[in-house]
């Protein structure tokens, strides 16, 4: 038993680092725009250029992960972002900082699908819900590690210190990651997988069919994007220029982010295994709630009180443990040999959504004047359509995986039924 915590542990050090070298830049995006004298639509290339690595490698990496497994996944991810951080600590040249960001979203890229498979390996299939959901908030320890201690060496030490001990921790999960992680537990078999092209164009075309697997696609998507495109680049500039906070209050919010996130994700862990067939209202009750907080604050035309603010970070940072619902519908529409494969899809959904909206919000904010209270107003309305969408897809595939279920003989009474008798 020992050993299930020690290999669970060890890969969820290993996401811990990958979130802090994902969080890093968002929260030193000023600096780096006085580093590397740019604008605000270049500075958000960076994170884009990093998403789009990072979403367009899910499939890739689901496919690799696969077949070669967690272990290896999860050390190649770590050596990677450890050299790209430690390029970025010492270079000046703006394209090999950019080279360097995208090199992190290929590492980030092969991490969290290549943690979260260990869980159903290692664990209990009662206990995978609510294991997965720590999983994904206390990777989220990054971004405190980035709020906090990172933060203070950057605005301390400086540039090339915060950044070259990125990487020396990043070190210590490469060095762990090979050491300590087994794909399976000692005598488990280890399932084979599709090798030649064909097979896995073909296994790829089979998963993505499957409505479970687009349904956690939707779900990732319209939960994730806003908590992601908050806490990777616009929310720090957005809470010191559009708000004027302090440093000291931006960190604090960013580590109550982190706090929600790992207060709601066991109740949603809980929930989702007691109540696996009514995961979609959870998933758009999130939504709703993200999009309503958001049309409160930014209804105002004078700064919101830290009151309202904090509740906006409170609310959207369910968003991170509410996303991992949709791994939920992988895991439990696809077989073990595809597992790798649907994660990616899934996660795909959610940093797709963010990457649009980052880079939009820089258009809009490098047309209206910068970081201004007017600017970051319209910019954050972006997100607005991309709910619109999540929800559609969360109602179109929920209909098509219910009639999937029915066709084998499961049929899910309507959500009226259930409450009319339970009174």
């Amino acid at each position: 038993m020992k050993k299930v915590w020690l290999v669970w542990g060890v890969g969820v050090f290993a996401y811990v680092i990958a979130v802090l070298h994902r969080t890093s830049f968002g929260v030193s995006g000023l600096s780096a725009a006085d580093r590397f004298s740019i604008s605000p639509s270049v500075l958000s290339s960076f994170v884009v250029l990093q998403i789009v690595v990072y979403a367009g490698m899910q499939i890739p990496a689901g496919v690799l992960l696969d077949r070669y497994g967690s272990r290896i996944m999860i050390a190649v991810g770590a050596f990677i972002m450890m050299s790209a951080q430690l390029a970025l600590a010492f270079t000046e040249s703006l394209p090999v900082a950019i080279g360097a960001r995208i090199a992190v979203g290929a590492g980030d890229a092969l991490t969290f699908i290549s943690v979260l498979r260990l869980v159903p390996q290692w664990f209990p299939p009662r206990q995978v819900p609510l294991v997965s959901q720590f999983t994904g908030i206390l990777g989220q320890l990054g971004q405190v590690m980035s709020a906090l201690p990172f933060m203070l060496l950057l605005s301390g030490p400086g540039w090339t210190f915060a950044y070259g001990s990125a990487a020396a921790v990043g070190l210590l999960a490469f060095a762990l990651a090979l050491s300590v992680i087994r794909d399976v537990p000692p005598g488990a078999d280890v399932v084979a997988v599709p090798a030649g092209a064909k097979e896995i164009g073909r296994q790829i075309k089979t998963v993505w069919m499957r409505p479970g697997t687009r349904l956690g696609f939707f779900s990732h998507m319209g939960t994730q994007f806003s908590i992601t495109t908050f806490a990777l680049l616009w929310g720090v500039p957005y809470l010191k220029s559009a708000q004027g906070l302090d440093s000291a209050t931006v960190g604090s919010l960013l580590t109550l982010s982190v706090i929600s996130a790992i207060v709601a994700g066991p109740i949603l862990g809980i929930l989702t295994g007691r109540y696996p067939m009514r995961r979609s209202w959870l998933v758009l009750t999130i939504m709703v709630a993200s999009a309503l907080m958001w049309t409160i604050v930014l209804s105002r035309s004078e700064p919101s009180p830290l009151w309202l603010l904090t509740i906006l970070v409170i609310v959207i940072s369910v968003g991170g443990p509410g996303s991992v619902i949709g791994f939920d519908y992988a895991r439990t529409s696809n077989p073990s040999s595809a597992m790798g494969t649907a994660q990616g899809m899934v996660n795909i959904g959610g940093f797709l959504a963010s990457l649009i909206v980052i880079q939009v919000m820089g258009v809009i904010l490098g047309h209206m004047g910068g970081y201004t209270f007017d600017g970051f107003r319209v910019a954050w309305m972006v997100q607005y359509p991309v709910w619109v969408l999540g929800i559609i897809g969360v109602l179109v595939t929920r209909g098509k995986a219910r009639r999937a279920l029915a066709a084998e003989g499961v049929h899910v009474r309507p959500i009226r039924e259930v409450i009319r008798r339970n009174k």
